[in-house]
């Protein structure tokens, strides 16, 4: 089979092209793999069980070829369904080497038909924690993990890691508490001579020197003996202390880029015989005083990566005592809509920042053209009638307008302004070439459209490349902080300043962040909406800021998520878990304590008037800190349970309730025992149960939570949107991102809530005990109550 044939074979069941690649290099386990799915193919099992068709081919020696035709059905029908069991399998067949398998021998060896309980799993995990409990506690999270992972993989040959090691965490978290700073202090290591030295971790911020750009503006590279200290490179690299960084703040002061007023002072800074005295005047205009801005397209809602653009640009000037703009680049009438300059503002209010002041691109539309008229005249840009399609890409023909008479491009550029031109005829272009190699970019296009806010004055628009410079000039901006791929814009942000002469900010570049699992394109955005996938901008499945707020998450958690990444130069791709995990130790802290039933079963309490107990029970919001208030619950002779803390018959490890098992009730101070079950069509519809009082002599293993006189309320619960992390690679889906959607992205749940459940304000969260954190959904009536699930307690699905 020639080598595309194979490649393609191999990625049928899901490797990606390049490993794919590389096994097609490696002729041995080309050959074993391809057998491998050969014979998974006569089954049409080809693209199931990818992973563990390769670690069988990649394991395989020549003497166990011969096995392959035992092996797959094994692993078709999900009896090796890991690479420990095939692992094993292969242990066992090199060590027989018959041709007739004992079946039933290899599969006790195997441990296939082995099930380990959650239960089991959590018992087991809980012994061993308690055998190190008082070394855990000395050593708190320096306690080394594996010594309690060994333990229980010895018990529990066969459970699944990732579950053991998720449990294990969440057993250490529950009786540590949450890391404090401390736990979080890096380790202090002894140097050569014995003394203590701190580990240091890196921050990175590119700021590269641009290429020589060709225009006839005489600027020269700032080596004046004159300057003041360089730092080694605007590619510079601060040393920051390894102490937890609890804000945004604290990571911002620690950043060294340039003290306003000495922006000669960073690497790469182009210097012409005026940059002296146009920075004298902007200290005076500024006082020496920290300016940055943010500076959003008003086409589209803000997402997560908004959120890291924004604690950057408003932090460094809060750390700085400095002032921050919010500014919106509306330069494309096309696609702006008044809900989106509104919706922009507020969250940048709802992350806990103040705008300054409040400006436009538009606000400076007469000036910018002012300007384009001098770059003109200075024959540093000139009118092209080359069509978009014409100039798009990295190698397009050049101009042959290029050197046309300066009077001629002013006529046209006045001919343009006045509407005397036809949309696409014609564009003011920059005579200068990007570092990507882009040459002349466009300044001025024509777009017969009325603008938000100047109406039908303009029927040309400035670009980005022109207009985001000039308003920081316009603006004195000190700080221009902005993603990484503006880094290939910045010899056009210097060269333009410097050929009008006017004052010239720094641009630094920091590395932008994306998430898996999601997409925050707004064109994509947009068509899941109009497929109807989700159900507007802030649908809590996606990662647009509306979205995650709508989603319960607290702003000052996404704050701390976006200072625990730092500022680097380094791209950052992240799984939403980390952002979740902080978003988790916000609710712990704030979100109030009550109980909810997802799916309820009924129960009653035959002898209920025998207990005596008191109609209400007060519970505390914060069962760690009574102090920080209480509500009341009702409790009567009909409670309801979760459906799943009850089992007919259950195994050793289980500690709920079950036929001959009884189990507690939280809060209430009672354990019930089951009588009785009422059936109706086959369905369990009721438990009748005894009640008794706890006492030292009938402790249950387990105390679970219900309610009584309930309320209806609608439970949301939310997974990922996407299958793959990366929906939007076409190696991974084929098809592209929206044959990619996962059909368990939502799930609705019609729950009950204890009656005392009163949401005051939309978003506001609570955890629902021994099930999540929830938020209050702004479709909630007084009649009905909608929830939506934040995050779970904690990667937890063994505790219920």
């Amino acid at each position: 089979m020639s080598s595309g044939k194979l490649i393609e074979l191999f990625r049928s069941c899901g490797l990606s092209e390049q490993k794919a690649v590389e096994t097609t290099k490696n002729d041995n386990l080309s050959k074993r793999f391809k057998a491998v799915l050969d014979e998974a193919s006569k089954y049409g099992a080809v693209s199931e069980n990818g992973v563990l068709y390769y670690h069988l081919a990649s394991k395989l020696k020549p003497v166990l070829e011969k096995y392959i035709q035992f092996l797959v059905p094994y692993i078709i029908e999900g009896k090796l369904d890991n690479t420990q069991r095939i692992d094993a399998a292969l242990q066992y067949l090199i060590s027989e080497l018959k041709s007739d398998v004992d079946v039933k021998a290899f599969e006790e060896f195997c441990g296939i038909g082995v099930i380990i309980s959650g239960e089991e799993i959590e018992q087991i995990i809980e012994d061993v924690v308690e055998k190190y409990k008082n070394e855990i506690i000395e050593k708190r999270y320096k306690f080394n993990t594996g010594l309690i992972l060994q333990e229980v993989r010895n018990k529990l040959k066969w459970a699944d890691g990732k579950i053991v090691k998720a449990e294990v965490d969440l057993q250490v978290l529950n009786l540590l508490g949450p890391k404090t700073e401390e736990d979080l202090l890096t380790s202090l290591k002894k140097d050569k001579n014995g003394s203590k030295k701190s580990y240091k971790k890196t921050v990175e911020i590119e700021s590269k020197a641009p290429q020589e750009s060709n225009s006839s503006s005489t600027v020269k590279k700032n080596n004046s003996p004159q300057s003041k200290s360089v730092p080694k490179s605007n590619e510079m690299v601060e040393k920051v202390s390894n102490e937890i960084s609890l804000t945004i703040l604290d990571v911002m002061k620690k950043l060294d880029f340039h003290k306003p007023g000495e922006n000669n002072t960073t690497d790469g800074y182009t210097v012409t015989k005026n940059t002296e005295r146009l920075l004298q005047e902007h200290l005076k205009i500024t006082g020496g005083q920290v300016r940055t801005r943010f500076p959003p397209e008003p086409n589209g809602i803000l997402h997560i990566g908004h959120a890291k653009a924004i604690n950057i640009n408003f932090g460094y000037a809060k750390a700085h005592d400095g002032i921050c703009f919010l500014r919106y680049d509306d330069t494309n009438p096309e696609k702006e809509e008044e809900k989106f300059f509104v919706g922009i503002r507020e969250m940048v209010e709802w992350l806990g920042y103040q705008p300054h002041k409040i400006t436009h691109s538009s606000d400076y539309f007469d000036r910018l053209y002012e300007w384009a008229v001098v770059l003109i005249r200075k024959g540093l840009a000139y009118v092209c009638h080359q069509r978009q399609e014409e100039i798009k890409g990295y190698n397009p023909p050049p101009s042959p307008w290029r050197d046309r008479p300066i009077s001629e491009s002013l006529v046209l550029f006045e001919n343009m302004r006045m509407g005397l031109v036809d949309e696409g005829d014609a564009t003011l272009r920059m005579k200068i070439t990007l570092e990507e190699g882009k040459q002349d970019p466009v300044a001025y296009r024509i777009k017969f459209l009325p603008h938000p806010r100047s109406g039908s004055k303009w029927c040309i628009y400035p670009t980005y490349d022109y207009t985001h410079c000039l308003c920081d000039s316009i603006e004195h901006i000190t700080h221009s902080l902005c993603t990484k791929e503006f880094q290939s814009r910045r010899s056009a942000y210097y060269w333009l300043c410097n050929s009008l002469d006017v004052y010239c900010p720094v641009q630094w570049e920091y590395g932008r962040l994306n998430m898996d699992y999601t997409v925050v394109s707004k064109r994509k955005i947009l068509k899941l909406i109009e497929k109807g996938i989700v159900r507007d901008w802030d649908d809590p499945r996606l990662y647009t800021l509306t979205a995650l707020r709508r989603r319960g998450f607290p702003s000052d958690a996404i704050n701390r998520f976006c200072a625990r990444l730092g500022v680097t130069g380094a791209q950052a791709v992240v799984d939403p878990q980390m952002l979740e995990s902080e978003v988790r130790n916000s609710l712990n802290e704030t979100a109030s304590r009550t109980m909810v039933v997802t799916e309820p079963l009924k129960i009653c309490i035959t002898n209920f008037e025998e207990l005596d107990l008191e109609s209400t029970i007060s519970v505390a919001d914060f069962p760690s800190d009574p102090l920080r208030g209480s509500h009341n619950i009702a409790i009567t002779s009909i409670i309801y349970i979760e459906k799943m803390d009850f089992k007919k018959e259950a195994d050793k490890s289980y500690r709920r309730l079950s036929l001959k098992q009884s189990v507690g009730l939280r809060y209430a101070g009672i354990v019930i025992n089951v009588i009785e079950e009422v059936i109706n069509n086959d369905q369990l519809i009721e438990l009748r149960v005894t009640g008794k009082l706890v006492d030292a002599n009938n402790k249950p293993k387990a105390f679970i939570h219900w309610v009584s006189d309930p309320k209806p309320v609608e439970l949301r619960l939310y997974e990922q949107l996407f299958c793959h992390k990366n929906p939007e690679d076409a190696n991974e889906v084929k098809d592209g991102y929206l044959s990619d959607i996962n059909p368990n992205s939502l799930l609705i749940l019609n729950g009950l809530a204890d009656k005392s459940l009163n949401v005051i304000s939309d978003f506001q969260c609570y955890q629902f005990e021994r099930i999540g954190f929830f938020s209050a959904d702004p479709d909630s009536t007084q009649s009905r109550l909608v929830f939506n699930r934040t995050v779970t307690l904690k990667e937890d699905r063994l505790k219920n």
